[in-house]
């Protein structure tokens, strides 16, 4: 009996200090929570999925930059807002050389009361800005590498802005 007591407690003193280990290595890699919409990132995800059809399949440019801003301006802690940024870098630079089966005239800007369309040098500096900001602000994003090698061409990345 005295043995079996024995080797319980050993047990139950290993299993109590092994416990706190576990639970700092567990939390090591998380980030700050982001509380979601749900609703909110199912409408961004369709939207993500629209986009990448014009991109990819209709080479759709305007209208693959045109969904990735709505994800930008309504959500922007969605969860794959990297891919977003990295498909309105790229629909942005395809404008500017003028890719594709829609004319970048078709992209309008409002300014005020007037609506105007951008140059290509508007649409590289654009392209610039989103690639820019997944660069800096995703640094572990699949969509890094390639950013960044559009961005040797678009006059490299700019620098991160600080927030006051």
């Amino acid at each position: 009996m005295k043995k079996r007591c024995l080797v319980l407690a050993v047990f139950a003193i290993a299993l109590l200090s092994a416990a706190p280990l576990a639970r700092a290595q567990g939390s090591a890699r998380q980030g700050p929570q982001v509380v979601r919409d749900p609703d909110l990132e199912k409408d961004s995800l369709h939207n993500l999925e629209v986009a990448r059809h014009y991109f990819k399949l209709k080479k759709a440019y305007v209208a693959a930059l045109q969904r990735c801003e709505e994800i930008i301006a309504g959500n922007p802690v969605f969860s794959k807002i990297d891919e977003v940024l990295f498909l309105a870098g790229e629909s942005s630079a395809n404008l500017a050389d003028s890719k594709g089966k829609q004319s970048p005239s078709s992209y309008v800007i409002s300014e005020g009361s007037t609506k105007r369309t951008l140059k290509p040098e508007e649409f590289r500096e654009l392209a610039r800005g989103y690639l820019s900001q997944l660069v800096n602000d995703y640094p572990d994003s699949k969509f890094k590498g390639d950013a960044l090698e559009d961005l040797k061409t678009l006059g490299g990345p700019k620098p991160k802005e600080s927030k006051p």
